[in-house]
């Protein structure tokens, strides 16, 4: 069956094109810049089509021989502006696809409260818009409506995750007590898959969620239980209204209030499924629906088991739908601060490489070691094994060697070493060293002016701490040490370039050093 996918650069879309090829399926991926799905994991196994969707005559083109086409856009915002775009955009699809001669449309839109469609929400009540007017496409047409969907990157579980991490104790409205049916993204993926191979003869609504009803405030309790957090302190007061509330949920999280707004002021409503229709031409997953906690267990994957992935250091894809994506936005996948500094050396990557590998133990950190020694000594007083470990071999470092108070957790000899803290934190911590020789350029004079040259004699010295903080504590803690971070780790990556370079002049591989440094990167979140 070919799938045509809208929206492949948003959260659902981006992580149903794997699913659908997974399935067996082609895969025609439209988007209205297709470059940017150059990066992509999947790029190369799908048909990429430039089209916008709200472009009939572009978007009958790029969905002739279609069988299923799936319809993921949505505007998240406020006012009749985004209404108007919303139905603007759907009316150009149906006809499109209708024209095209598409099998079936399948829509993933909002689950709905049964009141007067005047007193929905602007965001539910545009959703429940567009599902209708692609119901009236003249398509065989699935319309699946969800509520609140679980995993990493999801705007409704980024708002929960900041609130629920960043406030032991908050005030929030009345609208905590509202009922919810969560559903995981995993399960959400199964129903769109699923639904592509629907009789023809259906064309309807369904209501998809999961196997539980929980209040906003059970959310975040349940939340902080399988995050490990205290329980939280929730009081709900009448007074916040959603447009304040969504200046509070900016003021607290990163998610943009622009988006908080729709999904705060969609809140007021309880949204629970009526129906469990969907279950007769899809079954639900093998194994039953995903719980909330096995929901939250798994978005939060990544993160217990100590791995620093995806875009947080690129070194690996994510292999889950739960996992965040290198796509999606700035404030998804929870807070990571790093401290990120670089460095030309003046000495060949093989002499570099050693000095490196060689840190921690007898030698020390290449820093302030009083700063070493007093962290590592507050460490042991708390129950942490601080800095008495030491290191099994004095020259070389393989994965899972202790080294003082970190453990080596990736080694690519000549070229990257990542060490997970074990000190006591209230979150996780890594270092990272990278030898970039690919990188070793540097600017050069000559009569026609700056030019790069090539230097084998010169590397660059990468060095990252990333500290993903847990609850406030975390934050609190990120924010008192950072100060700090100039002297140990600044120190730290001088003196270790310093001592590559003594050892390249040593040996005749390099002249003495004549520094030309780019600008520190400030850390972010």
């Amino acid at each position: 069956m070919r799938a045509a996918v809208t929206g492949v650069t948003g959260y659902v879309g981006g992580r149903l094109v794997p699913e659908l090829l997974a399935a067996g399926h082609e895969v025609r991926a439209l988007a209205r810049h297709p470059e940017r799905l150059a990066g992509r994991p999947w790029a190369d196994d799908v048909e990429t089509v430039a089209a916008d969707a709200a472009d009939v005559e572009q978007t009958r083109a790029a969905l002739q021989g279609v069988d299923v086409a799936y319809y993921l856009i949505h505007s998240l915002g406020t006012g009749p502006a985004f209404e108007a775009r919303d139905r603007r955009t759907a009316l150009a699809f149906a006809r499109a696809a209708r024209e095209a001669g598409v099998g079936r449309i399948v829509y993933l839109g909002g689950l709905t409260p049964d009141v007067p469609d005047d007193e929905l929400s602007p965001h539910l009540s545009s959703r429940k818009e567009v599902g209708e007017i692609l119901l009236a496409s003249g398509v065989p047409t699935t319309v699946l409506r969800a509520a609140v969907i679980l995993g990493s990157g999801s705007a409704s579980f980024e708002m929960m995750r900041y609130l629920t991490e960043r406030l032991p104790a908050m005030t929030t409205p009345r609208w905590v007590e509202n009922r919810i049916q969560p559903i995981a993204i995993r399960d959400v993926l199964h129903y769109l898959v699923g639904a592509a191979s629907m009789p023809p003869e259906v064309s309807r609504g369904f209501d998809i969620g999961g196997p539980e009803v929980l209040t906003y405030r059970q959310m975040m309790q349940r939340y902080a239980a399988v995050a490990g957090l205290p329980r939280r302190l929730v009081v709900s007061v009448p007074v916040l209204t959603p447009r304040l509330s969504s200046h509070w949920v900016g003021l607290v999280t990163p998610v943009p209030s622009g988006v908080a707004r729709p999904l705060v002021e969609s809140l007021r409503h309880e949204v629970v499924c009526r129906e469990h229709d969907v279950a007769r031409y899809v079954p639900d997953p093998p194994g039953g629906l995903t719980g909330f906690d096995r929901a939250i267990t798994l978005a939060l994957q990544r993160i217990h088991d100590g791995e620093v992935t995806t875009r947080w250091s690129s070194a690996a894809l994510p292999g889950a739908p739960s996992d965040p994506l290198p796509s999606d936005p700035d404030w998804a996948g929870g807070s990571l601060y790093t401290d990120e500094r670089r460095r030309v050396v003046h000495a060949p990557s093989d002499v570099l490489w050693p000095v490196i590998e060689e840190i921690g133990g007898r030698r020390g950190w290449y820093s302030w070691s009083l700063a070493w020694r007093v962290r590592g000594l507050m460490d042991r007083l708390v129950g942490g094994p601080g800095l008495r470990r030491g290191r099994r071999d004095e020259r070389r470092l393989v994965v899972d060697d202790v080294l003082d108070f970190w453990r080596v957790e990736a080694v690519d000899p000549g070229r990257l070493l990542r060490l997970r803290a074990e000190m006591r934190l209230p979150g996780l911590a890594w270092l990272e060293l990278r030898v970039d020789e690919a990188a070793a350029q540097v600017t050069a004079d000559d009569d026609a002016g700056p030019r790069e040259a090539a230097a084998p004699d010169r590397t660059w010295f990468v060095q990252r701490a990333l500290f993903s903080p847990h609850g406030l504590a975390g934050q609190l803690y990120w924010w008192a040490v950072k100060p700090f971070h100039g002297i140990v780790f600044g120190g730290m990556q001088r003196n270790v370039a310093e001592e590559a370079e003594r050892r390249a002049v040593s040996a005749g591989t390099s002249p003495a050093p004549r520094r030309t440094e780019p600008r520190r990167r400030a850390p972010r979140a």
